[in-house]
Parts: C-alpha cells; structure tokens; sequence
C-alpha cells in the first residue's frame, strides 16, 4: 500500500483524491494523520509552481511522499482571473459564495461567459522524484448560482453539454469530467508507471 499525504486541509478534497486513487492501492491520508500542520505560502504565479510549492513543503515537514492540487478558475472575459488567486478572490474575508457573488458581479453586462476550471496535481517523493499532471474542463459562467452541491465556485460554473452547473452534478458526473478528475486520471496512468518502476 502506497500512502500520499494530502498537503490540503480541505476534507472534500481527500474524499474526491481517495475515490479517484484507492482503485490503485494507494491511500491518501489528511496532514494531520501525517502528524504535520504545513500553512505554505502560495507565491507562484502559475497552479504549476503553487502545486509544487505545497507538495514540497509537506514532503519535507513529513517525509512521506506528498500530493498537493492547486486548481482554479479562468475566465477569459477578466482576462483569466480569478486564476491561481481564485481561493483568495476578493480578500480573506469572503466566503465561497462571496466569491462567486463577486464574479457575477465583475460579469455584469458581459456577453462572453467562457471559462475553464484548470487543475494542475503534483507529487514530491523524498528521493527528489516529481510527479505532474495538469487536467482542464470548459464551460461558460451562469448568470445566477444553481445547485448545492461542490464547493467553490461550482454553482456558477455551467457544462453547456450536460446543461447543468457543477454544483447540479453527482460526484460521479463530476469526477467524469472535472479538471481535477482529469488531472488525477493522467496523474494515476503516470502514478502507476512510477511504481511500476521503483
């Protein structure tokens, strides 16, 4: 058995990476099972190199293998914002569906709704070996948040093919075809070959 540290506080997001890696072998455990409590600062101006940054840091604090996912929102009206901001958008005092109130609110009068969800996964290993996988998935921008599921900005974010919001999809549905289910499957294929191998 293979065991990652999540380097995430976020408890929806261990839910979703063990349903996606268990099928593997590989258990992925919270921070705190690691015994370790990593606050990183997100410096990086692109997922890639904040997804590193948190896997770096929690591989060394625990000395486990460590999996960190930086993922975000890029709305081509706003020029690609919220992007790697977007789990701070509008300042610490927001909530999720602060933020998302705060995007529909910069969308006002906007006709071009198109966006995509990007999630880029990476993995330290002690012995210095790194993992990447970067997954997208397109959509537009609601006009009103539906759904109460996900998190984040699921409730706006709109899947013109299935006609329905992220927060309007079963985690199945979502898994199928979200920038993290996207990225963790390439992640798993490229997972698989590492172990293979070591």
């Amino acid at each position: 058995m293979t065991k990652l540290v999540l380097a995430s506080k976020n408890p929806k997001k261990l839910v979703e990476m063990n349903d996606i890696l268990s099928h593997l072998g590989v258990e992925v455990c919270s921070e705190a099972e690691a015994g370790v409590d990593v606050e990183v600062e997100e410096t990086g101006t692109t997922f890639e190199e904040n997804s590193l940054l948190k896997a770096r840091a929690v591989m060394e604090a625990s000395g486990m293998p460590a999996i960190a996912d930086d993922s975000g929102l890029c709305v081509d009206a706003l020029g690609g914002a919220p992007g790697v901001y977007s789990a701070r958008y509008g300042g610490p005092e927001l909530d999720d569906a602060g933020r998302y109130r705060l995007l529909l609110e910069n969308l006002r009068g906007q006709m071009t709704r198109t966006a995509k969800f990007v999630s880029v996964i990476t993995c330290c290993f002690p012995n210095g070996d790194v993992i990447c996988a970067r997954g997208e998935c397109p959509g537009t921008i609601a006009y009103a948040p539906q759904g109460e599921g996900g998190f984040g900005y699921d409730p706006v974010f709109f899947v013109p093919g299935l006609k329905k919001t992220f927060a309007q999809l079963s985690p199945e549905e979502k898994n199928a075809i979200s920038h993290r289910g996207k990225a963790l499957e390439q992640f798993k294929v490229k997972l698989e070959e590492y172990l293979e191998k070591n």
